[in-house]
């Protein structure tokens, strides 16, 4: 998804900083809402950062353990799901396999038990749907799962799906392009342009190109930005996660499978994925011994029969992580014109639609979502200025 050249424009309504599965996203909305000048500045290859490196799980649920504001909103994320990718599939006819056969967790230690079973009476009394099953009722399901011994329970998510994020990626990218938004790849930019309290601009490798509104969506990058004197607290940085691909002879699963320790993404054409490793290295990116080593040990014991599937890939990306482990998402309250749409963390899939859809708002509308005041930039800002 490097696309052709484009040489940058003097000026756009507005730049997105970041070609990831968010910025394409924004862009996309931006584009739908009337603006037809946006640019969207990539350091590297349109998608081929941390929305390249995921796994497309589609799974608010399965890993909550209450319901707060991320909860709700990773919920609203996922049922706009079905509309949001007919909508991309029918604007580029490429088919992201979108899949909502939904999530098996399952119980790989003794001590699981309690914790499924608080999580599967919470959600069930706050209206979410959620199946409690035997480890027979599983093995039913997904027959190829700890056949050679016994597990107590397993809960199925039916409204937890997943999507194939690299073709989802390319059919954003490629729906851009038809919309006619400016897509720059290799392009850094280093700098924010500000006068007066106002994003005037962006400094970046192909010169200064000015605008009113700048979105920064650069992922695990995002806090390498200068603000130009303006605050700037280090509030987001990498989490290295390694991935597995097995090509098993025959699909071994239907269902996503997770459990404590990890989890398993069957493709389509066969293939079954496995993840992931968190590690807290800095931008080293490299796939190493003892992440694949994780990995395999965890789905070997899952999935015994993936003892004998053939490894075909394994890679790692740079997962976006706050502070506080939450999303920033927003407008810079210091900054007129500045927004943010990062520290999406394991979920940046997940929370693509919604994030296009409200940081949309904000840009064009100057409307600001409820999920803002959880979620703004600003809080970083605010606890530095507290004694």
């Amino acid at each position: 998804m490097s696309g052709e050249f484009q040489q940058a424009n003097a000026r756009a309504d507005v730049v997105i900083i970041g070609g990831g599965v968010i910025g394409l996203s924004i862009a996309r909305q931006l584009a739908l809402r009337g603006l037809r000048n946006v640019t969207v500045i990539e350091r590297g290859e349109f998608g081929k950062e941390a929305s390249w490196a995921a796994g497309g799980i589609l799974a608010p649920q399965v890993e909550a353990d209450r319901a707060d504001e991320f909860f709700e909103m990773a919920c609203a994320s996922r049922d706009l799901y079905p509309s949001f990718v007919q909508a991309v599939q029918h604007e580029t006819g490429i088919d992201v396999e979108f899949d909502q056969t939904g999530t098996l967790l399952v119980s790989v230690h003794i001590g699981d038990d309690q914790q499924f079973r608080e999580r599967f009476e919470w959600q069930t009394k706050a209206g979410f749907e959620v199946e409690w099953l035997t480890g027979r009722e599983a093995r039913q399901l997904e027959p190829n799962i700890f056949p050679s011994r016994l597990f107590t329970c397993a809960l199925r998510f039916p409204n937890d799906w997943q999507v194939d994020n690299r073709k989802l990626t390319e059919a954003l990218y490629q729906s851009n392009r038809k919309l006619g938004v400016q897509l720059i790849s290799n392009s850094q930019v280093t700098s924010l342009g500000i006068q007066a309290g106002r994003i005037t601009g962006v400094d970046s490798r192909d010169g200064f190109i000015a605008s009113r509104s700048v979105v920064i969506a650069a992922g695990a990058w995002s806090s390498q930005i200068s603000r130009a004197g303006y605050f700037a607290p280090a509030f987001i940085g990498p989490v290295r996660g390694q991935m597995l691909c097995f090509q098993p002879k025959s699909p071994l699963a239907r269902h996503v499978i997770y459990c404590p320790q990890g989890y398993l993404v069957p493709r389509r054409d066969g293939r079954l994925l496995a993840g992931s490793t968190t590690e807290h290295v800095g931008f080293e990116k490299q796939v190493t011994d003892q992440g694949l080593e994780s990995i395999k040990s965890m789905a070997y014991e899952v999935v015994p029969a993936l003892k004998s599937a053939a490894i075909v890939d394994s890679w790692a990306g740079f997962r976006p992580h706050s502070l506080d482990d939450l999303p920033v998402l927003g407008p810079a309250g210091d900054i007129d014109g500045l927004f943010y749409a990062t520290g999406h963390y394991r979920n940046g899939i997940l929370l693509a639609p919604i994030t296009a859809e409200i940081i949309a708002e904000a840009v064009v509308n100057r409307k600001s979502s409820p999920f803002f005041e959880s979620f703004s930039p600003d809080r970083f800002r605010l606890a530095a200025a507290s004694p």
